[in-house]
């Protein structure tokens, strides 16, 4: 089947709702998420791109030493995207919207409510040591712009545990109400876009 066929399909299954992408820093979910928009016609939600931005004008430093922000900031910051007016009549492809274990039902309750429901999460798998290389490899190019957090090991190495100890229990709650796929991360780009649109679709059969 022509993916066009399959995208075609999942944009029928998706409607309006969303779809919640996860990885470890480096792991491309940015990358993927925004191409998977540009297909499904969605709009593109990301938190860190959302946190970053709000730290920015409210001249806060929340996020500079890798933790993630506080739940209640989080809330305050990056919920009111769902109910946004520009984005009502559109899916939402989003860049890990909940990190913090306890997030995830606030998250789906608020993205139901605006006609955003999620219906699926993504995790892409790959291990530390590999996104560890991905790291040096951006460091070594300079490629990934004036962040801090993507130049200093020791804040890289924050990241990566608290999404050890913060964000795999949301994962595992997403898996448990049957929303989580699997892909696995450790493939060329256009390899991890391809199994991201065949479990979609997969899942748009079975609903």
């Amino acid at each position: 089947m022509e993916i066009e066929e399959k995208i075609q399909k999942i944009k029928e299954w998706l409607g309006t709702g969303s779809i919640n992408i996860f990885g470890l820093p480096m792991s491309g979910k940015d990358t993927q998420g925004v191409k998977l928009a540009e297909m499904l016609g969605a709009k593109f939600l990301s938190s860190g791109m959302i946190i970053r931005a709000m730290e920015t004008e409210t001249r806060q430093k929340l996020s500079d030493k890798g933790n993630l922000i506080p739940t209640n900031i989080f809330y305050e910051w990056v919920l009111p995207y769902f109910e946004r007016r520009d984005l009502f009549d559109y899916a939402l492809i989003l860049s890990s919207i909940g990190r913090w274990s306890g997030e995830e039902d606030q998250v789906m309750s608020v993205a139901a409510g605006a006609g955003h429901e999620i219906k699926a999460a993504i995790i892409l798998n790959i291990s530390e040591a590999d996104v560890e290389n991905r790291f040096n490899e951006a460091k070594a190019l300079n490629d990934r712009g004036e962040r801090e957090d993507d130049k200093d090991l020791e804040i890289f190495h924050n990241r990566l545990k608290e999404f050890r100890e913060k964000t795999l229990p949301v994962l595992q709650h997403y898996n448990t109400l049957g929303l989580l796929i699997e892909v696995n991360g450790d493939q060329t780009r256009e390899a991890v876009f391809n199994e991201i649109i065949d479990k979609l679709y997969n899942k748009a059969l079975t609903k």
